[in-house]
């Protein structure tokens, strides 16, 4: 199977690095214009470059985690044929501890961006009687961490708003997905576990994998997932190939959902 996105713009939202840059990187190498999104613009410049190579990328520095960003966003890139809401933060926090303000701003970033940019890009879509969304969401949204509670919720709003939209969006031919990532090694996840790397002379990598092993358990890869391998979930997603797929929890979990549906 070939994917062609040739003739496409997408969005991708918070893909400056990790698993937003990887998804940035799959769609681009797969055809599409790619508009790199975050809020800094050095980041993005760099991610810009750094992607030069594997086809037609374009920058656009806004902070989605605002109305005023999103605004902001939607004026600098006016169409959209696939939007990928990726942009996300996620944290330890005691439930006890997690002030109001915490999770207005977790669910500001993780829910909020997504609902407004979907709300302004679809209707356009769905004039043209094409489009892809996906939304981010994490094997967290069925399986709530209890040191992260705030984020576990964002990312059920995640799955609720997916699956909602898709129906929103019967018969259009715009498809909504969500997909769901388990433990992934990124950049993030490296500078979280910058002691462990120290204190035993392990890889990044080996370390994130030996996390894995002691704190989900029921993984059946037995590894942290990289990010590549997550964006190719979400490229098959936002394909022509996969026009029949929509409202759906696309799992790249490595198996640590203890569930068979």
């Amino acid at each position: 199977m070939k994917i062609d996105l040739s003739g496409k713009t997408a969005l991708v939202t918070g893909s400056t690095l990790g698993i937003g840059f990887a998804i940035a990187r799959g769609l681009a190498q797969a055809g599409a214009a790619v508009v790199v999104n975050g809020r800094k613009a050095e980041a993005v410049e760099a991610a810009v470059a750094a992607l030069k190579a594997d086809g037609a990328v374009s920058g656009a520095v806004a902070d989605v985690g605002t109305a005023e960003g999103c605004a902001a966003l939607v004026k600098a890139v006016p169409q959209l044929d696939i939007l990928v809401n990726n942009a996300g933060i996620y944290g330890l926090g005691d439930f006890f501890e997690t002030g109001d303000d915490v999770w207005q701003h977790y669910f500001d970033v993780n829910v909020m961006s997504g609902v407004r940019l979907s709300r302004a890009y679809l209707p356009a879509m769905a004039a043209k009687g094409w489009g892809r969304v996906v939304f981010l969401s994490s094997e967290s949204a069925l399986n709530i961490p209890a040191d992260m509670i705030h984020y576990g919720f964002s990312k059920t709003a995640n799955l609720s708003v997916a699956r909602g939209l898709a129906k929103r969006m019967a018969g259009t031919g715009v498809t909504v997905n969500a997909v769901l990532p388990g433990p992934t090694f990124t950049e993030g996840v490296a500078a979280m576990l910058q002691d462990e790397v120290a204190k035993t002379g392990a890889t990044a990598e080996a370390a994130a994998d030996a996390f894995v092993k002691a704190h989900r358990a029921s993984s059946i890869i037995q590894r942290a997932a990289r990010a590549e391998e997550v964006a190719n979930m979400v490229v098959y997603a936002c394909s022509l190939q996969a026009s029949a797929t929509t409202g759906a929890a696309l799992r790249v979990d490595g198996g640590v959902l203890d569930t068979i549906a």
